[in-house]
């Protein structure tokens, strides 16, 4: 079961270290970004095409999207996630002092950041991004085109009753749906309308957690005993089968009304290690379950360019699923046997999927690899100085 983002807390020197932010080339000497600001224009770095960010122990690695060579190492302590802004340049980076936007194609940090503690979800839809920090419960939306600017965007801002960890999303139409919570107890979400006024409320989604999009903006999230789905200005409870049902991460696709979702039943498990997955159709609300045969962990969800349902097992596969009949179409093989550790902030292998490339991380063997999901064959693979846990890359459009 995932908990909330406890980051290790930085000391001084660290925290002199991330605010440098002490850029390092592949194989090159380190230089801060200060002496890169002085740096002439032709010492300007050439932009990465299509990148990638991995974080590591102490660090991002920026990579070029095709070749997954590293053009760029940059130092940062701490645990840090990562996540697409939602333009061709940039990645939100979640660290130890708040949300910090990465310009992945240029290759440095911005001065844009949204500081506050234990930053969480980054949700991208309808071409806003919205950032929810759980040590303050503060939701902060913006366009992610306005980035570009390298000032922080005038965007939204809405501050939650009680800092939980939660997450929020944009609809469309300007309504701002909110989870709703304490740090104890989640209970489920509101809806706000352009002007930050309440529409409606729906509090039957305990341990409410993670959110999706499908077709026809439905918009689901995750409950102990099921989903809510919020469509049209109403609300729909799909309930799970079992009495503790816990779907809490999940993965939409606008080319697709049935979401994807983890799905656990022992509450009181340490870590539990499921082999079924969720497909919640947001049309005819109702859930089916479909046992891979292999367990998976929350970093192991994607959607592929037609909508399909990807799933990475612990046999190092990526499950094809048709998410229409919830059959496994196909099992392409990435990585080695593996299994998910008892910490969910360590390192695992990792799917990200980008257009029809997934991109798989193995740590164990700190390699990375570009798989075409059309013809299940690795196009590129390479091996980086360090073993990796998060990764992400910058994803345009919504």
């Amino acid at each position: 079961m995932n908990k909330s983002i406890r980051s290790r807390a930085l000391t001084g020197t660290a925290l002199a270290l991330a605010v440098a932010t002490a850029l390092t080339a592949c194989g090159g000497e380190n230089t801060s970004s200060g002496a890169k600001a002085a740096d002439s224009a032709t010492d300007t770095p050439a932009a990465v095409k299509d990148p990638l960010v991995a974080s590591f122990d102490g660090g991002l690695y920026i990579l070029d999207g095709k070749s997954l060579e590293v053009a760029k190492t940059i130092k940062l302590p701490g645990f840090n996630r990562v996540n697409p802004a939602g333009d061709k340049d940039h990645v939100v980076v979640s660290t130890d002092t708040g949300f910090r936007v990465l310009d992945a194609a240029g290759q440095a940090f911005t001065d844009i950041e949204y500081k506050g503690a234990k930053p969480g979800h980054v949700v991208r839809h309808a071409g806003k991004t919205v950032l929810f920090t759980d040590g303050t419960g503060e939701v902060n939306v913006f366009d992610p085109a306005d980035l570009g600017a390298g000032k922080k965007p005038e965007g939204r801002t809405y501050a939650s009753a009680e800092a939980h960890h939660g997450v929020a999303i944009e609809l469309a139409d300007g309504e701002l749906l909110s989870t709703l919570g304490t740090e104890e107890k989640r209970t489920g979400t509101l809806v706000l309308d352009k002007n930050n006024k309440e529409v409606t409320r729906n509090e039957k989604c305990p341990g409410v957690h993670g959110e999706a999009a499908a077709r026809d903006e439905a918009i689901a999230v995750g409950c102990e005993d099921g989903v809510l789905i919020y469509q049209d200005g109403k609300f729909t409870k799909v309930d799970a089968p079992d009495d503790y049902g816990r779907i809490g991460n999940q993965a939409g696709s606008d080319a697709s009304p049935v979401l994807l979702g983890d799905y656990k039943t022992d509450p009181e498990a340490e870590l539990e290690r499921p082999t079924r997955v969720s497909l919640i159709d947001t049309e005819k609300k109702k859930l089916h379950l479909v046992d891979l045969g292999t367990s998976y962990s929350f970093r192991s969800l994607a959607r592929g360019p037609q909508g399909e349902a990807l799933v990475l097992g612990t046999d190092g596969a990526i499950h094809v699923i048709d998410p229409a009949s919830g059959k496994v179409e196909k099992k392409i093989p990435a990585v080695g046997k593996w299994q998910e550790p008892l910490d969910w902030q360590q390192a695992r292998p990792t799917l990200f999927v980008r257009g029809n490339t997934a991109y798989v991380s193995d740590p164990s063997k700190k390699a990375l690899h570009a798989i075409d999901l059309a013809t299940g064959k690795k196009t590129t693979s390479v091996t980086l100085p360090e073993s990796t846990n998060e990764l992400s890359g910058v994803v345009a459009g919504h």
